[in-house]
């Protein structure tokens, strides 16, 4: 064995509960939204936001709470899924094909007819999506948009803490603090962060501080 241990590509699992979801100014009416569940308005919500800002996250704790099932482009190509509550993540990939968008359309209307409700995430608010069918943009229009903003300090130093957290590092608040004041403003960003000081720490069998930081992410 080498100075650098041999890193192994294990997959990694996150915390993805609601007591794991970190609450704050930028995601406050998007959590307030799922938390109201099942008493939506529609038959359906959508969240939209930048990559890294939580949709993923809270899809899983409405996912886990309504019983909703997985739905994708692949899915709805296959044929009638037989669902009362479904979440599509990334739904405006694939809606300008006018026969993925029927699937989608007739899937959101037995859906609804069942007074079940459907999730949807994307980077932009339905009104800005590519959809090949009217009928089905009218439909998307009309449910709810809620916005999960890009994330403040007190985000993401707490989105730090969270993801160390999930891979059982202890890293110094002064460590975190210094990432929070100089990374990309992202969730995404953050998650990318951890990951690489992870690996190195696990390769170099270091601890993650300031120094190793500064090294492994080329900061100053």
């Amino acid at each position: 064995m080498t100075a650098r241990q041999l890193v192994l590509d294990l997959p990694h699992r996150p915390a993805l509960g609601r007591g794991d979801f970190l609450v704050a100014p930028s995601n406050a009416a998007a959590v307030a939204w799922v938390d109201r569940w099942p008493a939506w308005p529609a038959p359906g919500l959508a969240l939209f936001g930048p990559a890294g800002s939580g949709k993923s996250h809270l899809a899983a704790v409405w996912q886990t709470r309504s019983g909703a099932v997985d739905v994708n482009r692949e899915t709805l190509a296959r044929g009638r899924v037989e669902a009362r509550c479904c979440v599509i993540e990334d739904c405006a990939a694939g809606l300008a094909d006018r026969a993925t968008a029927e699937a989608l359309f007739h899937l959101y209307n037995r859906i609804a007819a069942a007074r079940g409700h459907v999730l949807l995430t994307g980077t932009a608010p339905p009104a800005r999506w590519t959809v090949a069918l009217p009928d089905l943009r009218s439909r998307l229009n009309a449910l709810p948009a809620v916005e999960i903003k890009a994330p403040d300090d007190a985000m993401l130093t707490g989105l730090f803490a969270k993801l160390f957290r999930d891979r059982q590092l202890a890293v110094p608040g002064e460590v975190i603090l210094y990432l929070v004041a100089r990374i990309e403003r992202s969730g995404a960003a953050v998650a990318r962060a951890v990951e690489t000081l992870d690996r190195v720490s696990l390769a170099e069998r270091r601890p993650i501080t300031l120094p190793l930081a500064r090294a492994a992410l080329g900061l100053v």
